[in-house]
C-alpha cells in the first residue's frame, strides 16, 4: 500500500513538472530526434510510436527520423486500446491515414488497418530512472502490452521524455516493464542489461 501511495504522489508531482517542462522546452521533440542514434535503430522493421496527449513528448520527429534513415525498411504503427483492461494492439499507420478514437478516446488507426507486432516501441514516460524504470499514467496498459510482446519475441522499448523527468529511482513492482533506453532532448541513455 505504501508503494502505491508513493507512486501516486510521484505521478502528481511529475505531471505538474512535465507541464512546466513542455512550456520551457517547446522544441523537445526535435532536439530529441537529433540525439537519436539512428543507425542503432535501423535493424527494426516495425516501429510503434503514440499520439501524444497533453504534455507528453511528441514522438513524430523521432519516428520520422528513424523511418527516413533507411527509407522503405521500417513501417510505422500506433497503439490501439480496445478496452480498459486488455493489452494494447498495434496497427500499421501512415501519416496520411485518418485516425479514429480508441477506447480511451486517443486517436488510433481504424480496425481496417492491419494489426502488427512492433519490434521497436517508443513509449511515453511520466518519469524514468537510469536503470530503465518507467513510471506511466498508472493504468498498466504499457506494462501488460510489453510483457505480452516480450513473451513472443525480443522488443526494444525506447522511453521518450524531457531530461527533467529523470528521478533517482522509479518505484517498481514485479510486473513493471523496464525501458531498454531513454531518449531526451539532451542525451540517449542505454540501459545496462537491456530488456528483461
Amino acid at each position: 500500500m505504501t508503494e502505491l501511495l508513493e507512486k501516486s504522489a510521484l505521478r502528481v508531482r511529475l505531471r505538474v513538472l512535465r507541464r512546466r517542462l513542455a512550456d520551457e522546452v517547446p522544441d523537445v521533440a526535435e532536439r530529441a530526434a537529433r540525439r537519436a542514434p539512428l543507425s542503432r535503430f535501423s535493424r527494426f522493421s516495425v516501429v510503434s510510436a503514440y499520439c501524444a496527449q497533453g504534455s507528453e513528448v511528441d514522438p513524430t520527429p523521432v519516428l520520422r527520423a528513424i523511418l527516413e534513415f533507411n527509407p522503405g525498411h521500417a513501417k510505422a504503427a500506433l497503439p490501439v486500446a480496445v478496452d480498459r483492461d486488455s493489452p494494447l494492439k498495434f496497427r500499421l499507420w501512415r501519416p496520411q491515414d485518418v485516425l479514429t478514437p480508441d477506447a480511451f478516446g486517443i486517436p488510433a488507426p481504424p480496425a481496417s488497418a492491419p494489426e502488427v507486432e512492433p519490434n521497436l516501441v517508443i513509449a511515453p514516460v511520466l518519469g524514468f530512472d537510469r536503470r530503465g524504470g518507467r513510471l506511466g499514467q498508472g493504468a498498466g496498459h504499457y506494462d501488460r502490452t510489453l510483457a505480452n510482446l516480450r513473451a513472443a519475441r525480443p522488443v526494444f522499448v525506447l522511453g521518450l521524455a524531457f531530461s527533467g523527468q529523470e528521478v533517482d529511482a522509479v518505484p517498481t513492482d514485479p510486473h513493471d516493464q523496464r525501458l531498454d533506453a531513454i531518449l531526451t532532448e539532451t542525451e540517449f541513455i542505454e540501459v545496462a542489461g537491456g530488456s528483461r
